[in-house]
C-alpha cells in the first residue's frame, strides 16, 4: 500500500470511528431509548421474536426513522426565512409589486412526507406554494421548500399543514400575500379479512387543501386564478370545487365508520401496546393528551395488529382445496405448453426494518399443460395478501409467494414484485414515484431464458399501485 493509499485509508477509518461515536451517542439519548423500548414491546405484542435476525436492529431503525421524520419539532421556520431575504427593486410608480406587475412567485411540485396525527401512518404531499413580494423584498426560492418541510416533519393534518406553511411565510417574508395548495395521499390499508370481501378495495384516500393570506384571502380572487393557471403550465390540474372543506372534521381513513367496523373485528387494543405508542409520541416532542392525539395510540395499535405473527398454512391449504375458480386464460404458447400470467395483483405490507408501509403489485407466471384449467385469480390474490399481511421484506415476500404457488400447483413459477417503500421515501433516499422490483424464478423459468422473457414482456410498462 502506497503513502497515498495509507492516508486515504486513515481518513476512512477516522470517519468510520466518528460515525460510530455519533451513532453510539444517538442510541444513548433518552428519547431514542424510550422509542426503542416501546418498539420492542410492540413487536412482542405482535407475537414476534425480537431477537430474530431481521428484527434485532428494528427498534433502533424505527427510532431513527421516526426522529428524522419528525425533526420539524426542533426547527424554527423564522430562522430559515430571516437569513434568506434579499432586496429586489420593484415598480416605482406604485402599480404592481416587487418582482414585476402582479409579482407572483410560485414553486411547484415540492415532494413532502408527513405522519398523520390520527393514526401515525405516513402520507405523501405534493406542495405548490407562491407569494406576491412587497416592500422590495424577496426570499431565496429554496427556502419555500425548507419552510414547508419544517411543518411537514411533524404529526399533521393536511389543512393545518397548509395553514402553518402559509402563516410562517406570511410573517417571515411580509409579502402582499401567500398561497399554498397541497395534494395529499394517505395510504388506506385494508384489514386482512376485508380484502377477501372487497377485492376492489381502494388503497388510497386523497385530499386537496389550500390556504391563503393577503391578496389570496379571497378564494375567488384574481391572484388565485393566476396561481392555478401557472400550475396548469406544468400539467397540474387542480379542481377548485374539490378543495377540502376546512370544516370537515376528519380525513384519516382510520376514523371512518367503515374502519371502526374493521377495528371491532380485531378486538380491544392491548393497554401495554397503547401506552408504548403514547411514550413514542412524548419522545418525539408531542403531547399525547392533545385532543387530536388522544385516540391515536389505540388506532395505531389496532392497525398494527393486522400484521401479527400468525400461522397461515391451514388457511392457505383450505383455499387451495376449494379455490380453483375459472376465468378467461391469459396464456402464451411455449413448446406446446402455456405460460399463464396474472398481472397487477395488489398487495400491502409492513417493512419489518422500520415498521413503515410498503405496497405495490405482484405479477405471477406459471406453466400449465394444454387442456388444464388455470389457477383462479382470487386464489393467487389471496396468497399475495396472506404473505403481505406480515412484517416483511420485499425479497422474502417475493420468494414466499413463488414457493407457495409452486408447492400447490407445480414447480415452474415466476414472480415479479414491484413496490414503493415509504421507509425509503421518508428518509430521502428515494423520490416519490420510484419503485423497487424483485424477481423469484423456480423450475423451468430458472433455465429457460426465452420463457422468462415472454412472461416479462407481458408486464405492463406502467403499473399503478396507487389504484
Amino acid at each position: 500500500m502506497g503513502a497515498l493509499d495509507e492516508g486515504h485509508f486513515d481518513v476512512e477509518l477516522e470517519n468510520e470511528v466518528k460515525l460510530g461515536c455519533i451513532e453510539l451517542g444517538f442510541e444513548e439519548e433518552p428519547e431514542t431509548v424510550a422509542i426503542k423500548d416501546a418498539v420492542k414491546l410492540l413487536l412482542q405484542g405482535l407475537g414476534e421474536d425480537i431477537n430474530r435476525e431481521g428484527l434485532k436492529k428494528t427498534p433502533l431503525r424505527v427510532a431513527k426513522a421516526l426522529r428524522e421524520g419528525t425533526r420539524g419539532y426542533k426547527q424554527e421556520a423564522k430562522d430559515i426565512v430571516q437569513g434568506a431575504l434579499f432586496p429586489e427593486a420593484g415598480l416605482d410608480n406604485g402599480v404592481g409589486h416587487a418582482g414585476g406587475a402582479g409579482g407572483l412567485v410560485i414553486v411547484r411540485d415540492l415532494d413532502l412526507f408527513s405522519y398523520c396525527e390520527s393514526c401515525l401512518l405516513p402520507f405523501q404531499v405534493k406542495c405548490h406554494v407562491g407569494y406576491v413580494p412587497s416592500g422590495q423584498r424577496v426570499v431565496g426560492l429554496s427556502k419555500l421548500s425548507r419552510v414547508a418541510d419544517v411543518f411537514a416533519r411533524r404529526l399533521q393534518d393536511p389543512q393545518r399543514l397548509a395553514y402553518e406553511i402559509c402563516s410562517a411565510l406570511h410573517h417571515g417574508i411580509k409579502p402582499a400575500g401567500v398561497a399554498v395548495v397541497l395534494q395529499c395521499l394517505h395510504i388506506h390499508f385494508p384489514h386482512l379479512e376485508s380484502v377477501f370481501v372487497n377485492s376492489n378495495h381502494q388503497g388510497w384516500v386523497k385530499s386537496l387543501v389550500s390556504s391563503g393570506s393577503g391578496v389570496f384571502e379571497n378564494d375567488n380572487g384574481d391572484s388565485w386564478e393566476d396561481f392555478f393557471i401557472l400550475l396548469k403550465f406544468r400539467g397540474i390540474n387542480v379542481d377548485k370545487t374539490k378543495m377540502r372543506d376546512s370544516t370537515r372534521q376528519y380525513w384519516c381513513p382510520s376514523r371512518s365508520s367503515s374502519c371502526d367496523k374493521i377495528f371491532s373485528n380485531i378486538g380491544p387494543a392491548s393497554p401495554g401496546m397503547v401506552s408504548a405508542v403514547a411514550s413514542v409520541l412524548k419522545s418525539l416532542g408531542e403531547d399525547p393528551s392533545r385532543k387530536e392525539l388522544v385516540g391515536t395510540p389505540a388506532r395505531f395499535v389496532k392497525w398494527l395488529m393486522n400484521f401479527q405473527n400468525s400461522n397461515l398454512e391451514m388457511k392457505l391449504n383450505a383455499l387451495a382445496s376449494g379455490g380453483m375458480d375459472l376465468h378467461k386464460p391469459n396464456d402464451i404458447c411455449r413448446n406446446k405448453e402455456l405460460i399463464h400470467s396474472e398481472l397487477n395483483l395488489s398487495f400491502w405490507s409492513q417493512c419489518e426494518h422500520h415498521l413503515l408501509p410498503f405496497y405495490g403489485v405482484v405479477h405471477i407466471g406459471y406453466f400449465r399443460g394444454q387442456g388444464l384449467n388455470p389457477i383462479g385469480k382470487s386464489l393467487l390474490q389471496s396468497i399475495v395478501h396472506f404473505y403481505g399481511f406480515k412484517l416483511q421484506v420485499q425479497e422474502r415476500l417475493t420468494r414466499q409467494i413463488a414457493e407457495t404457488v409452486s408447492s400447490l400447483f407445480g414447480g415452474d413459477v415466476m414472480v415479479v414484485v414491484e413496490a414503493n417503500h415509504t421507509c425509503m421515501i421518508s428518509r430521502g433516499i428515494e423520490q416519490f414515484g420510484s419503485s423497487t422490483a424483485t424477481i423469484a424464478v423456480l423450475g423451468r423459468f430458472s433455465t429457460d431464458t426465452a420463457a422468462r422473457a415472454m412472461f416479462l414482456h407481458r408486464i405492463p410498462n406502467a403499473t399503478n399501485p396507487e389504484g
